[in-house]
Order: structure tokens, then C-alpha cells, then sequence
């Protein structure tokens, strides 16, 4: 597998811990190569304290890509899309990771740790980081998802 080489900022609570585990694992074999940003236990912690840390380094490096998890993947997508640059895609399936880059250009995949298959897990991010986005019509579309409301 060929991919760009870049350090790859990952993050999760304890629900998410044991697949953020499998993932560095599986993917450092594959050429990825991580930050880790924890949490390194499976003892209860409140998942802003990790996914924070990841999506501040995604808002200073929008042209990169970051991993959060939790149980669900709801919290820790609700507070990596806090951030300005930050387009967080919750994803439990391949084709969601894909569409997220595509369409999207996503820049960090939320991945619900107690809801997904590891394996599915794994092939949720290989594609994430090898699909580059289409732009086109979807460019004015992502502009807008910055967008500041008062």
C-alpha cells in the first residue's frame, strides 16, 4: 500500500481505547505512522480530554488528517467539529469514509469504537487516508460548512 507520509494524530476515550490499539497496530505495517494522544488505559475518562488535543492539531494543519473514537463516535465527532477547520465524518463503513473524502473533505474520521467491526475499522481509515477529494461542485459546499452563524 502506497500513502503519503505523514504523522497521523489519533485520540479516544476508554470505550474507544482497544480499537485505537488494533489500528496503530494494524496500520504501522502498512506505513502509517501516529501520534497518540491517549487515552492509554481502558479506566473511565471523559473523551473531550482526548479528542481536543487532535482536532486543535487538525485546526492548525487543515491539509492533514486525524482519528478520534469513543463508545458511539457521537461525543468525540460533536467535539472535534468545535474547531474551525476541522470537518470530523462519523464513519461505520467503507463507503461512508470514502463519500466523507470525496464530498467532503473530511479531515478526521470519528469512528464508534463499541459499533464497529476492527477489521471494518481498519478498512474505514485505509481508504479515509487514500481518497483525496473531488472538488468540483462540492467545493462551494464545503466553504459553507465554515461558515460562522451568529
Amino acid at each position: 500500500m502506497t500513502q503519503e507520509q505523514q504523522l497521523i494524530p489519533i485520540g479516544s476515550d476508554h470505550a474507544g481505547f482497544k480499537l485505537k490499539e488494533f489500528l496503530i497496530e494494524s496500520l504501522i505495517t502498512k506505513g502509517f505512522s501516529f501520534e497518540d494522544f491517549g487515552t492509554f488505559y481502558e479506566e473511565s475518562v471523559d473523551y473531550p480530554d482526548f479528542i481536543h488535543p487532535v482536532a486543535a492539531w487538525i485546526n492548525k494543519h487543515p491539509d492533514k488528517k486525524g482519528i478520534v473514537i469513543c463508545g458511539s463516535g457521537q461525543g468525540a465527532n460533536m467535539t472535534a467539529n468545535k474547531y474551525l477547520k476541522v470537518r470530523a465524518a462519523l464513519c461505520w463503513n467503507v463507503e461512508q469514509a470514502k463519500l466523507s473524502r470525496l464530498h467532503n473533505d473530511a479531515n478526521i474520521i470519528t469512528l464508534p469504537g463499541r459499533f464497529i467491526d476492527f477489521e471494518e475499522a481498519v478498512e474505514c481509515v485505509k481508504v479515509f487516508f487514500l481518497t483525496p477529494f473531488e472538488g468540483g461542485r462540492h467545493i462551494k459546499r464545503v466553504e459553507k460548512i465554515s461558515a460562522i452563524i451568529h
